[in-house]
This record gives structure tokens, sequence and C-alpha cells, in this order.
């Protein structure tokens, strides 16, 4: 009997929660083929099978939460032989060797893909999401996001009213008008309309990231506009910004950095590899576009629509969101004006751009209106100073008024 435990799926990921395995127990597998599909913070990751042989049992279902290092999936490996069956040629002394015999296979039978580690039958477990008035597994409403089904427009045919993968399936099959909307009731004094539901994938990891980020870190906010009258048509918003942070690490270096508090050092990158926040409807991504610097601005929007690309399909390297060297977030596409927006360390600084808008503007002989971009600056007090941020700023300013 051989023992899975999960692997690492990603850089240090806690756990992973499982989607939809593709193996019964009692099938027999062979190395390598599609075992289950798990989804771990940054993405979905299918995990072949480490054996050959026998499944005999798997340690959770859709929507359950395997920690890393615990127990996956239990195998009758083809060709496994027992201690019984294969005892070692020279007995050693009395009682040692059942002890060597049940340590080794005890190593055996607690290795991964990764190493050995401790096996343990705990397992985490978050109750189903209710999307309407429906009740759902997330395997069925990662599917229903996959197929465009509008999971609330379904009728339920599992038990206790829980939506199956098959009523997605048939749904996109057989579109069908949508329910008409139950009429509302009178207003009274009933208990709050929604319910709980587990936080899991991108937001666990948001909200890990964001109270480590309040712990760690002293931030303090600059806030201006940029006047961008003088720029010639065509010109590509996230590509400028981009190219103004790099003017601005040239004028203060010391923003494009990292900041390692319990050793007090600080490290000032010669090369500038922004994390980019993308927002989805699972949560917040901050991914790396590599070598801001040196790219040309077609090169740099080729790069932007890859990254959103990956980051919507999930299909998004684990390298590609570690390591960026300082931040843009560009809620402005959305609304909104100024923000505070919050660095993740070791980075030292964050960029923020606001919805661009037309402002009059006094000009020598009169007043004009000009399109600006509001823009905000959050940098760790620990490791920069207010005139060093206020002096990156500027530069920013200063490259985003040019034509071109």
């Amino acid at each position: 009997m051989k023992v899975f435990n999960l692997p690492d799926l990603g850089e240090g990921l806690p756990d992973a929660e499982i989607i939809e395995w593709h193996a019964n127990e009692g099938d027999h597998v062979t190395l390598d083929e599609p075992l289950v599909s798990m989804e771990t913070a940054k993405a979905v990751v299918e995990v072949p099978s480490p054996f050959t042989g026998k499944l005999t049992r798997q340690h959770g279902e859709s929507g359950d939460v395997i920690e890393t290092g615990k127990p996956l999936a239990e195998f009758d490996v083809e060709g496994a032989a027992t201690a019984a069956e294969d005892p070692a040629e020279d007995d050693p002394e009395p009682g040692k060797q059942d002890d060597t015999t049940r340590s080794d296979a005890a190593r055996e039978d607690s290795g991964t893909v990764v190493g050995s580690v401790e096996t343990s039958d705990t397992l985490v477990s978050d109750s189903l999401a209710t999307v309407g008035d429906v009740k759902v597994s997330p395997a069925v409403r990662a599917l229903a996001r996959k197929l465009s089904v509008n999971l609330a427009t379904l009728v339920p045919s599992g038990k206790n009213g829980v939506v199956t993968r098959a009523d997605v399936e048939n749904a996109a099959n057989n579109p069908q008008p949508a329910r008409a909307p139950r009429s509302m009731p009178a207003a009274s004094h009933e208990p709050p309309s929604g319910e709980w539901e587990p936080v899991r994938g991108p937001r666990r990891t948001m909200a890990r990231v964001m109270s480590e980020s309040h712990a760690q870190v002293v931030p303090t906010s600059l806030m201006d506009d940029a006047d961008i009258h003088q720029w010639v048509p065509g010109q590509d918003m996230t590509v400028r910004l981009l190219r103004s942070m790099w003017a601005g690490a040239r004028t203060e270096p010391g923003l494009n950095a990292w900041y390692d508090a319990e050793r007090n050092l600080r490290m000032i990158h010669k090369r500038m590899d922004v994390g980019m926040a993308v927002d989805t409807q699972d949560g917040l991504f901050a991914a790396a576009l590599r070598a801001v610097h040196m790219g040309s601005a077609d090169r740099i929007r080729e790069s932007v629509n890859r990254l959103k690309h990956n980051v919507e399909n999930r299909t998004i390297p684990p390298a590609d969101l570690k390591d960026y060297t300082i931040m843009l977030s560009n809620f402005g596409m959305f609304a909104g004006r100024y923000a505070t927006p919050i660095i993740t360390p070791p980075c030292v600084c964050i960029i923020a751009s606001g919805k661009a808008r037309h402002e009059v503007v006094p000009v020598m002989g009169g007043l004009e209106v000009h399109r600006v971009i509001p823009l905000s600056l959050t940098f760790d007090h620990r490791a920069c100073t207010g005139g060093e941020a206020a002096r990156f700023l500027q530069a920013m300013i200063v490259d985003l008024a040019l034509s071109q």
C-alpha cells in the first residue's frame, strides 16, 4: 500500500482545494495519468498519479481542502513487496528487525514527490456555498463559470437542494429561459438575508498578504496630478505609466527596492519588474511584468495583455507571481481619483493611478481645460524618506507630461 501526500503545488502554498477527481476508488491508474485537479491560491493544477496500480482510497471529495504534506490518495501498487515477502538475508539483533522494517515502511508510505513528511488524516472541509437560492459545491461552481451557466436560474436535482454537475451540463446544452424572479416579501424584522461562505483561493491569499502588510509596513502616501494635455493621439495609458515609473526610479532608485526589517537590510534593484494588480471575480492577483525598463511600448503592451490573459484563465506560472521590485495599481479604469494603496513586502513602494479627468488649469493669459491623471504613491517610511518619495513622484509627473 502506498500513501500519496499532497505535494507543494506552488511556492510554499499551505494547502489546495480538490476540484475534481479524474479517477474513482477501485480504478486502475497508470504513472503520470491525470489523477485529480486541485485549486491553489494561484491556479488550478492537474496532479498526475505518482504510481501505477489500483486507487484504493481518496482522502477528500470535491470542495475539500487538503493541507500540503497530508494524505491525498492511497494506492495498491503493482509489484510492491511487503517486508514479510522480502525478509533480510541476515537477521539483525533481536528486536531490531521489526523496528527497522516498520521505520522503512513508514518512510516509504509517507513520501510525496517532494520528500518524506509526517502523515495525518486531518482534513479541512468547507461547507457548500449558496448562489441565489441554490446550494452548490466549489467544483460545480467552477464548471458553471467555465460553461457560462447562471447558477441562480437552475432548479437543483441533488439531495437537499444541491445543484449537481449534470444540472450545469444540461443547462449548458439546453439553454432555458430564466426563471421568473420571486415576488419580494413585505419588509419585516427578519434575520439577515445573506449566508456565510468560506473565503478561499485568491481571496484567502489576499486576506493573508494584506494582514501581513498591515503588521509589517509603515505606510505613508503622497498624491498629485499629472497633466497629459500634450499627449499625441493613440498613447497607451498603462505603458506610459510604466515608463514613468522607470523615470522615477532613475531619479530616486531607493523606491525600486526591497527592505528586510529583520536583518535591517535594503536591496536597491538595477532593473524594474513591476507587480501589476489584476482584479478578478476570485480576488486580487499581483503578477510581474519583467524588465519594464528595457522594453519598447509594443513589447510592454504584449506583456500586459499576456499577463491579464494568464490571470483570467488561471494559467499564470507561479514564478510570475513573485519577485517584483515595485507595484502598480491602475484602478482608474473603473472609478476613483486617489487612494492609499497597500504595499506587499518586501517591496517598499506602490503607485496607484486614478480615473483620468478634465480639469480647468490656469495658463498665461487665461484658463484652459486639460486632461489629468491622479496619482497616489504609498511608500514604506522605514526604508524611504518623504523627500525621496516626492522626487520619485515628481519625475513620474514630468515624464507623463511629455507628448510621447
